[in-house]
Order: C-alpha cells, then structure tokens, then sequence
C-alpha cells in the first residue's frame, strides 16, 4: 500500500513543505527570509511573522507539484524541534490543522534526526546509494555538532557532541567579527578558496573523548583579530582571504580528529555528514580524502539537502509511519529536543 506524507518545516527561517511517497521525493518548496541578513543574524519574531505569511502558498505549491490533491495525503510530518518557539509554533499549528481538516495522521519529528535521514532521500529515475547500517554520521550546524551512530532509521545514539558552541555558529560568529555578511559560514567558504590555510594559527580544545568545543577558537580568533587591527586598521580586509582560509582549515582540523577518533573507537567505517555545514566544501573534501585515506565509504548528501528543507522532515515521517510512531492533537513544540 501506498503512503503520501506532506512535510512542514518551520524551525529557523525557512518556510518549507514537501511531499514523499513511498520513500521517493516529490515536492520540495522552500521559502527563504532575506530581511535577516540586515540584522546580521535571525530575529525570531520576524522569521515567525514570515512563516505565518508563507506556509499556505507554500503548501500549496508542493503539493502541486507533487501533482496530488490534500485527499491523497496519508499524514502530515513537521518539526516539532528543536528550533525557535515562535516559528515552531507556526509549523505545528498548520499540521494539526491540516491532520483535522483531512483526517491525515499526524507525525512530530526531530529536526536533528531528519538531518541525518536526508542522506536516504531517494528521487525517481535517480540512482543513489545510501548508507548500511550500521553508520557513523557527522551531524554539524549552526546549532549542533554532534558524532551519531546509526543502528536504524530511527535507532541513533550521540556518541559525542559539542560541550559549548557549534562549529556553524563559529563560523557565524568569527564572520561576523570580520564584517562579513550573514550566513557567515558560506562566505568563509568562498573567501577561504583564494587564502592560505597556514597563515594564521588559531587555538584548538583539549577535550577529552568524543565531545567538542568551538569556544575557545572563537576566542583566540577574536584576540588575533584585535591585535593585528590595532596598529592595522585595513588589516583584516586586506588578509580577509588567509583569515578566512586558515579559520575554516582549523575547524575542520577540529572536526576530523574527533571523527577518526570515533571510526577508531567503534570500528565503523561508513560514514555520512548532514546539516548545514555539510554544505562546506572543505569540510566535503577532508571526509573524501581521509575516505581514501583510511578506506572509508563516505556519503556526502546533496548541497539543496544540507540546509533546512521539508524533504527530509517528511521522509522522517515516512519512516515513523511505518511503525505507526504518530501524535495526537495535544503535541507541542520544544525549542530544545532531544534525539529519540
């Protein structure tokens, strides 16, 4: 039998809505906030304000492309989080409406978990290979970084994660230092493709185990900014390039120790990213070549499946559709949820 889920995600500032059936991807529309970037960051009563104006016409708009009347929908998945209040709000109040409207079953799912799941979107006429388990799988966003096993769809275990800040939010954070525009994590990665990574040195953590910390980087990136402006004053402008270079290079160099720690700890050698980060082509191409290194398999997932999108939010729900994981009208978001 046949199962058509509509996803909604509404956790930062996109507004998206997709539609999966039986696995494969039909629809996916998102809408994007720009009046953020003025503000260099998102401002959580704006982006909710927008979702609310946005989440109808985008609906509307997966599921014609999908080419499927609301009838055909089996049930409705969204982000219940983790995410700001606000928008989550707008995402679930939706769902549950529609779930009433159509007598669709509802289904909350966890923003984090659908990250890592998109690396199973599947579209037809498209061959894609996924990941067995079980897998390791390098969860890093502006919110969260965290090393996962996989032992099922829905069966993961965080085996590490930052104790502080996220590597995404570091990237946000020292862009931002530098006068860069917001996203700040793509525009290091465009700066960082003309710099040399050996310019600067940057402090790394000494943490114990499988856990991460960006603190302490945005710190010392922070002082060597300010000593080298202050007798300087065009000195960040014009070693934008190497600041930018050498930045992303010790991120990354933070990133993959701890992964190697973790395929070395657990014996797993197939591993996949996800997130927003996943997007940064660094980052992309160390997991490549320590995969070639050291025989992993790696799974990169689609640069449009990186950022917040509803394709995997409603994949999720098609994976707890088939244990018949669903909610009731009294759900509610949770601006902080953890991974089960």
């Amino acid at each position: 039998m046949s199962v058509t889920v509509l996803g909604i995600e509404s956790s930062c500032d996109d507004t998206a809505a997709a539609v999966v059936r039986d696995g494969y991807m039909l629809s996916n529309v998102i809408a994007s906030q720009d009046v953020h970037r003025q503000y260099g960051g998102v401002v959580p009563e704006l982006a909710s304000r927008a979702h609310q104006q946005n989440i109808i016409p985008v609906v509307d708009a997966a599921l014609q492309n999908a080419g499927i009347a609301r009838t055909e929908v089996d049930a409705v998945a969204f982000t219940q989080g983790p995410g700001l209040l606000g928008s989550l709000l707008v995402g679930v109040s939706f769902a549950k409406g529609f779930a009433l409207a159509t007598r669709a079953k509802l289904v909350a799912v966890n923003h984090l978990q659908a990250h890592i799941l998109s690396n199973f979107l599947k579209e037809h006429a498209k061959e894609k290979e996924t990941p067995t388990f079980p897998f390791l799988c390098l969860l890093v966003s502006g919110g969260h970084t965290q090393i996962i096993v996989m032992r099922d769809y829905l069966d993961m275990e965080i085996i590490g994660q930052t104790i502080d800040d996220a590597a995404g939010e570091a990237f946000d954070k020292c862009a931002k230092m530098m006068g860069l525009p917001y996203p700040g994590g793509p525009a290091i990665d465009r700066h960082a493709q003309d710099g040399n990574c050996a310019a600067f040195r940057f402090s790394k953590p000494c943490i114990a185990g499988l856990n991460y910390s960006f603190s302490g980087l945005k710190t010392s990136f922070l002082y060597t900014l300010r000593d080298k402006c202050r007798d300087d004053h065009g000195f960040a402008e014009r070693r934008l390039a190497d600041l930018c270079a050498s930045l992303q290079h010790t991120i990354i160099e933070i990133l993959m120790d701890k992964l190697e720690k973790a395929v070395r700890q657990t014996g797993i050698k197939e591993i996949a990213l996800a997130g927003g980060v996943a997007a940064n082509s660094g980052l992309r191409n160390a997991i490549s070549a320590a995969a070639q290194q050291y025989g992993w398999k790696a799974f990169l997932p689609e640069f449009r499946f990186t950022t917040d999108n509803a394709a995997m939010i409603a994949l999720t729900g098609y994976f707890k559709y088939g244990k018949q994981l669903f909610s009731t009208q009294n759900i509610t978001p949770a601006a902080r949820l953890s991974q089960s």
